[in-house]
């Protein structure tokens, strides 16, 4: 069986978000009141599709395990308030309005299109790429945003919730891949495509800083 946690570790060895230097200059600090909202902006996109993604995904035929495992993922990601309600309590701290997806995020989530489209298992993977970093990213994201932005806590309060879940989520994905027994090819384009992603949106960030 494809060891998942070694291919993690090795594909993304240097496409760790919090090493980035935009996730960096968020911990100390050193992130706009403007760079704050219009990441937020962007990042709704994504928070928008992640649902529409998993949905897709459990219209596929899946293992009935795997199904199990995608509607956990997709029933915490809905359940009243929704983790889109929560984000836009953040958005709205920042006054993020309606803006056109940005060149990096629309390849971001191209790419998420483009491993659904390959199949389930480079599907999975590409879901993992984020999650498996997910819970540390959201919890550096709540610390720094109240001790250093002076956040409120509605305004965090979605960046909390990932923190104590996203575990789960990550664990849940990664148990629903284990189960498919899958190749080690399509686990590395999973990750690769949307690990790589991930990072140039955070490029674009500092790209639109200096």
């Amino acid at each position: 069986m494809t060891n998942i946690e070694q291919l993690i570790t090795e594909v993304l060895a240097d496409r760790q978000l919090l090493n980035h230097p935009f996730y960096q200059r968020w911990e100390k600090g050193e992130l706009s009141r403007s760079e704050l909202t219009s990441y937020a902006e962007q990042y709704r996109y994504f928070e928008t599709m992640l649902p529409e993604f998993l949905e897709a995904l459990l219209a596929t035929d899946l293992p009935r395990t795997v199904s199990m495992l995608v509607a956990d993922n997709l029933r915490d990601e809905t359940a009243s308030p929704s983790h889109l309600e929560l984000f836009e309590a953040f958005a709205a701290h920042y006054e993020a309005g309606d803006v056109e997806i940005s060149p990096a995020m629309s390849r971001l989530v191209a790419a998420y299109t483009a491993v659904l489209a390959a199949g389930t298992t480079t599907a999975l993977a590409g879901l993992l790429a984020y999650e498996h970093q997910g819970a540390g990213i959201a919890d550096s994201k709540s610390a720094g945003l109240t001790a250093r932005y002076g956040a409120t806590a509605d305004a965090v309060r979605f960046w909390d919730e990932h923190g104590s879940i996203e575990g789960d989520h990550a664990r849940w994905t990664m148990e629903a891949l284990e189960s498919l027994s899958p190749r080690r090819e399509d686990v590395v384009a999973g990750l690769t495509t949307v690990g790589q992603a991930w990072w140039e949106f955070l490029d674009e960030r500092e790209l639109l800083a200096a």
